[in-house]
């Protein structure tokens, strides 16, 4: 039998390595995705500061940002700029684009049970805000909204923060970060913890009392994603906070 036979001996199947980035590598693509988000946000700013004729200083950049249009625009351009970089981190460990990101549909089960949670977590925080005579929604966030609806770019406004932000953050958040984090010493629980910690520092507009709000509503995003396995399910929960708190504060509420 060749079994027997030394110059004929079985091979040796070696698993093979995933194809994933760990901590490090990990971390430091998380740092080029998040510079290339930064840079597609204010590239648009530059952009329509120059094709006004403005001159290219911080005077006019600041000015033209703070146009609700602009700012919408600003952070629609973010999104192709983050898939770009997060498309090339995982093509250079050639692995499938859609399953490093857990881009699978979840099921209806798993979109009720995670829109159930975040309402609760949402009115928990609602509760405290009034109770301790807090705005519910950062007064700035408001200024915005409502001069955007009252300047024509409501609908900009609504798809920029309930379509390409959520996609854009949950990209990076819950797809790339959480997804070499969890592979790496800090598993799944630091994974959460760690890319929702992230996800609260690119909302450092925010005072603390807000941050404190996103960081607890990140740990219910990343919980969903791993009993999920979806990252469509923390876009489309990621959408429906940002929806609500967008029709509310333009239409609705004060």
């Amino acid at each position: 039998m060749d079994s027997l036979n030394p110059d004929n001996a079985p091979l040796t199947v070696t698993p093979a390595t995933p194809r994933v980035w760990k901590f490090w590598g990990t971390a430091l693509w998380g740092l080029f995705i998040f510079v290339a988000m930064f840079i597609g946000q204010i590239g648009a700013i530059v952009l329509l500061a120059a094709s006004r004729g403005l001159p290219m200083d911080l005077a006019s950049i600041q000015a033209v940002g703070h146009e609700p249009q602009a700012l919408a625009l600003s952070v629609i351009m973010g999104l192709p700029a983050t898939l770009a970089v997060v498309w090339l981190a995982i093509a250079i460990k050639k692995a499938s684009f859609v399953d490093y990101l857990a881009l699978h549909w979840p099921s209806w089960k798993q979109l009720l049970f995670g829109a159930v949670g975040l309402i609760l977590v949402v009115l928990v925080w609602e509760t405290m805000s009034r109770a301790l005579g807090r705005e519910a929604t950062p007064g700035f966030m408001t200024d915005l909204l409502k001069s955007g609806r009252d300047k024509g770019a409501a609908l900009l406004l609504l798809f920029a923060f309930s379509v390409a932000a959520p996609m854009s953050e949950e990209i990076l958040a819950r797809g790339f970060l959480y997804r070499g984090w969890s592979a790496s010493f800090l598993r799944v629980p630091g994974a959460i913890l760690l890319s929702s910690l992230v996800w609260t520092i690119v909302h450092l507009q925010y005072d603390m009392y807000f941050l404190a709000e996103v960081f607890t509503i990140g740990l219910w995003f990343g919980y969903m994603r791993y009993r999920a396995n979806s990252l469509w399910l923390t876009v489309a929960l990621h959408a429906l906070n940002n929806l609500t708190a967008v029709v509310l504060t333009m239409w609705l509420g004060s």
